[in-house]
Order: C-alpha cells, then structure tokens, then sequence
C-alpha cells in the first residue's frame, strides 16, 4: 500500500513539473494569433476610356462584388467608360499592391466589348497572376463604380454583386443578374429578363407601349415598383409567390379573365393589350401604378 501511494505521488509531482517548466516561448506561440492588419487608408482611382462600337453591338459587364453600375443609351456609335476604384488597407504599399489585382480589363472586339473585374475575390485569377499574394490582404473592403455609355441599340449583359444598379435610354436585350441592389430601371423595349436576389427595385415604362418581344424581372425578396405611363398598353402579369403583398392602382389596368386578380396574382391588361411583361417577387411586395401620379 505504501509503494502505491509512493508511485501516485511521484506521478503527480512530474505531471506538475511538466506544467510549471513548460517553456514561455512555447506557450506563447499556441496563444498567439495572426491578428488582422488594421484598414486606415483609403485610395480612389479613376480610369476613363472609350472604344468604338456600332449600333447592334452588345456589352458584357461583369462587375465587381461591390459598387454601383449606371449604364445608358446614347446617339454615339462608341462606348465611354468611366469607373472609380475604390480601394482600403493598411499602408501605401500594401495599396500599391492590392491596385495592381483589384482592378478591370476591357476586351474589345469588332462589334463585342467585354469589361471584366478581377480581384482577390476571384480565387481562380489569384491562383494564375498572384500565387504569393499576401493573405492578409484578401477580404479587405473595395469596390468599383462603373458609369458606361452605349449606343442606344446595344445588347446588355450584365452580373452585379451588391450595389445600386441605373439602366436608361437602352432599346437592345438586357440580361441582368444581381445578388443585391436598390435598382432603378427605365425600360423602352427590347426584350428584358432580370434576376435579382435582394432589393428595392422600380421599374419604369414611361412610353406607351412596349416596343420589343417583352420583359421578364425576378426579385427574391424585397419591394417591386412598377410604374406605367399614362395611356400605355399592354399585358402585365405580377405574382407574389409567398409572403407579401399586391398593390394596383393604375388606372384601366384589369383582369384579362374572371380569377385572374388577387392579393398575390393580377393577369392584367392596360388598353388594347400588347407585350407581356411578367413580375414576380418571392417575399415582398409590387406595386402598380402612373409615373405621373406616382401612386
């Protein structure tokens, strides 16, 4: 009894030597953690171009995680891009640095003009031009505002991240992709078809009719505006697919068949009826009515 009681003790006194001379160092290195550096300075460039483009032609934009993105029609057979980068870090040279990947090339063809953002929010272009980019410097905030101008017949694509996106003046076929943006649309004609995650969006028709194949928006969650010129013809179906709510007050805009209106679904038709133009919101709420009244 008395050799087990010796062994236990002497088995608690090396455990606890253990502890008590672990070295300092080797302590501190398990604590210690890569902190991230601290975001002070700001830096703002500007780039401005323009490359020709004839009217027919189309424009791709892939934008950037963040920013704004206006786009409208002209009577130039050109396109002028102007945009703003907007970078953040800790030092001049760690924003030397991060100039040089976030940033956008165009790639310009005879009738085709591509604007493509890169950055370290791209891991495929990091791992091909910067495979010993600092870590520390991926996920810091930046952004780009594009302001283009096209020919007004110009087909559009366009894939924004989050941020507000103003198209105007545009007579093409406009494809837009958005994860979140407070959206302002005038549309004319052509044909639109538009997805966006999240966002206050407000389209407006302000001719009087729709000259083109049609228009198709889808918003996930958050409010549609619709707002229809006076006088204007037209078919317009608006759904709500789960929570939200309908609202109409355009005047002579009515069901184009018995059971075709209700808080969550109108199949309408404004005048003698023409392209139809399709709304639908997940969650959220549309709204119909007059650019003049605005109600």
């Amino acid at each position: 009894m008395r050799q087990l009681k010796a062994l236990l003790l002497s088995a608690l006194i090396f455990a606890v030597t253990l502890t008590v001379f672990v070295p300092p160092i080797t302590l501190a290195q398990k604590e210690k953690k890569a902190a991230p550096p601290s975001v002070d300075l700001k830096r703002t460039i500007t780039r401005h171009e323009t490359h020709r483009l004839p009217f027919g032609g189309s424009v791709t934009v892939l934008g950037a995680p963040a920013g704004s993105i206006t786009i409208e029609g002209w009577q130039r057979n050109e396109i002028d891009i102007t945009a703003e980068i907007e970078l953040h870090g800790p030092s001049d040279a760690e924003l030397d640095l991060l100039a040089t990947v976030n940033n956008f090339a165009v790639d310009v063809d005879a009738n085709h003009v591509r604007i493509i953002t890169t950055g370290t929010h791209d891991k495929k272009f990091m791992r091909q031009v910067a495979k010993k980019f600092p870590k520390t410097l991926f996920g810091l905030p930046w952004k780009i505002d594009f302001h283009l101008k096209v020919p007004a017949l110009t087909d559009i694509e366009l894939d924004s991240g989050v941020g507000p996106i103003k198209l105007s003046g545009i007579e093409g076929s406009i494809r837009l992709n958005a994860l979140q943006s407070d959206a302002d649309l005038s549309l004319t004609g052509g044909y639109f078809s538009g997805i966006i995650q999240r966002g206050a969006v407000s389209v407006t028709i302000p001719a009087r009719s729709w000259h083109g194949l049609g228009a198709s928006l889808q918003l996930a969650g958050g409010t549609l505006d619709v707002l229809l010129a006076p006088g204007f013809s037209g078919d317009i179906d608006a759904t709500i697919l789960r929570l939200g709510e309908m609202k109409n007050s355009y005047p002579g805009l009515d069901p184009r068949e018995a059971n075709a209106a209700n808080p969550h679904l109108l199949q309408g038709r404004a005048g003698a009826g023409g392209a139809k133009l399709s709304f639908t919101v997940g969650d959220g709420t549309i709204a119909i009515k007059s650019v003049s009244s605005g109600q």
